[in-house]
């Protein structure tokens, strides 16, 4: 393990660690309506790195991933949980995999489109988030449908729900929730994508990139559960 005070300098800068979480993703971290705590994976993984380290915790709120890369260079986090995606690797490292979630897609209840494998075809509009790590999958997948790229997940709904695609790319929990909230939506059958989720730093933090690693990889070896 790294020395504790170089770790701390780099993990927690100001004293704190202030971990960023993406609440666009509702498959591992969530506001728990009734006691409007953070719940879910990101959470407690977060809650657990800093007892480990005995250190105070900050869960730093962003709408999504695209928000959490956009504020990278701000000092704004030390330590963010999103998606490990090898077009991200020349700025951050990354801890192993703590969880894994599904993406999909959402159609309306009236759209032939029945399953992932009916989507990539010719005319088919998809639209997805453009910075989020499945859009990034998609990209390389996609041979025959066109891609639209929206600013955020939500954008991508709004365009289904106004007709100006076929099919909205996203996280499949997340498109779930949309449906049970949002009646003449579904999601179709199947995954296009198992996105890998991490503890990412900044490429510059080594000492913090070989304790999170270690972190993480006891932590699963242990089988702590992470959802």
């Amino acid at each position: 393990m790294p020395e504790r005070d170089e770790l701390l300098s780099e993990i927690a800068p100001t004293g704190v660690i202030r971990a960023a979480v993406n609440m666009s993703n509702a498959a591992l971290v969530q506001l728990d309506p009734v006691t409007g705590v953070l719940i879910g994976p990101s959470a407690r993984i977060a809650i657990a790195l800093a007892a480990e380290l005995d250190c105070s915790l900050s869960l730093v709120r962003y709408g999504s991933a695209a928000d959490i890369l956009a504020a990278a260079e701000g000092n704004e986090w030390d330590v963010a949980f999103i998606a490990s995606d090898p077009s991200r690797a020349d700025r951050f490292s990354f801890s192993p995999p703590y969880a894994t979630v599904t993406a999909s897609f959402l159609v309306s209840d009236g759209s032939p489109l029945g399953s992932v494998g009916h989507v990539d075809v010719e005319g088919v509009r998809i639209a997805a988030a453009r910075t989020a790590a499945y859009t990034k999958q998609l990209e390389r997948q996609v041979r025959n449908a066109i891609l639209l790229h929206t600013e955020n997940p939500a954008s991508a709904l709004d365009m289904l729900v106004s007709s100006q695609c076929d099919a909205a790319a996203g996280l499949t929990e997340s498109l779930s929730r949309f449906c049970e909230e949002n009646p003449g939506f579904r999601v179709v059958e199947g995954t296009f994508s198992n996105v890998p989720q991490a503890i990412a730093v900044h490429r510059r933090c080594v000492h913090a990139s070989t304790f999170l690693s270690d972190f993480i990889q006891q932590r699963c070896s242990a089988g702590t559960p992470s959802n």
